[in-house]
């Protein structure tokens, strides 16, 4: 399906109504363990608001064994008051506040914000270390790294509202000062990039050899917008950087996360959402190369929800991708589903 005109770069609330029109799925292999690479909770801008209850209604409406997350930063609740570079301390404090919640066992079993990825602009080189200690304060051991995104196209219809507004992040010496900091600090980074930043991404890890990457949503390949009906070459662009990123052994890879950057197709303007082997179709030649090129040890599992429910039910992505892993062998799944995720955020 192709996308249409639709601002996939954007954030959208959820239309329930259009959700609830989705055929029920029966819950592939319940019983393996997941663990949530990359969700996030807020009172979002366009007045959707995705706390640790509407998360519990998801997850347990998927009937999966969903058994922690990982948040990941998301401009969500900072601080109105205070130096700027400090403000995003707020978003940590608000994390904890939902896994204490989901530590009363009121809403959920699951261990929701188990761990936490929070922002800090690395560009202030050594001074970077002042909102990371801050971080490491606020969180009660659950701080393990940030997300800075690097995303930056010459499209404004595919960079969007949030990017980092210069397209050589990577390259800034300051940055890279930061990530010197993170990394002494025993603290991983989550990469946010577009496909055709990949290769400078794979620079960037091999000239930090000591730093713990992580690449989200597989990358991004875009195909909406500047890039719709360019398929093939977006797809070898990508295939070319996944493969310089493979070649770094401190780099890990986030699947899924591919709705709002891929538009394999527009969930505006078809009447219910795909199910599980349609969504497996889609995005089957992104995922298993992944598996691949990285190995099951350096590959996790995300639902990048509340993002991606504007176009697909939460165990629908769990059921995608327990289809596209079916081959997969018992140890292989338990590394993609749970393991790897465990194993690079320190998680217990």
């Amino acid at each position: 399906m192709n996308a249409s005109s639709s601002l996939f770069s954007a954030t959208r609330a959820p239309n329930l109504e259009w959700l609830g029109r989705a055929v029920p799925e029966t819950a592939i292999d319940p019983h393996i363990p997941i663990v949530d690479a990359h969700m996030h909770l807020w009172d979002h801008k366009t007045g959707y608001r995705y706390f640790l209850p509407e998360f519990a209604d998801d997850a347990a409406q998927s009937n999966h064994r969903i058994d922690a997350t990982v948040y990941v930063e998301c401009h969500s609740m900072y601080r109105a008051d205070g130096p700027d570079h400090l403000k995003c301390i707020g978003e940590t404090e608000f994390a904890v506040g939902m896994a204490a919640q989901a530590n009363s066992r009121k809403y959920t079993d699951c261990r929701v914000a188990d761990v936490i990825v929070g922002y800090a602009d690395l560009t202030l080189g050594s001074r970077a270390g002042e909102a990371l200690e801050a971080h490491m304060e606020a969180a009660n051991g659950r701080f393990r790294g940030i997300r800075q995104r690097a995303k930056w196209d010459p499209d404004p219809a595919v960079r969007g509202a949030v990017h980092a507004g210069r397209s050589d992040l990577f390259a800034d010496k300051h940055f890279r000062q930061g990530l010197d900091v993170l990394t002494t600090m025993g603290l991983s980074f989550d990469a946010s990039v577009f496909h055709p930043q990949l290769m400078d991404l794979a620079k960037l890890a091999q000239a930090h050899p000591d730093s713990r990457i992580v690449v989200i949503h597989c990358g991004s390949p875009v195909g909406h917008a500047s890039y719709r009906g360019r398929e093939e070459e977006v797809y070898a662009d990508w295939m070319k950087g996944m493969k310089a990123l493979a070649a770094c052994p401190n780099v890990s890879i986030k699947l899924g996360g591919l709705l709002m950057c891929l538009g394999s197709y527009d969930f505006t303007a078809v009447p219910s959402p795909l199910n599980s082997e349609q969504l497996a179709q889609l995005w089957r030649p992104y995922l298993e190369p992944c598996v691949e090129l990285f190995g099951a040890q350096r590959c996790m599992v995300s639902s990048n929800f509340p993002v991606d429910k504007a176009g697909v039910p939460y165990g629908t992505v769990w059921n995608m991708f327990k289809r596209v892993m079916a081959g997969c062998s018992v140890d292989e799944k338990n590394w993609i589903f749970n393991g790897t995720a465990r194993q690079f955020y320190r998680m217990t």
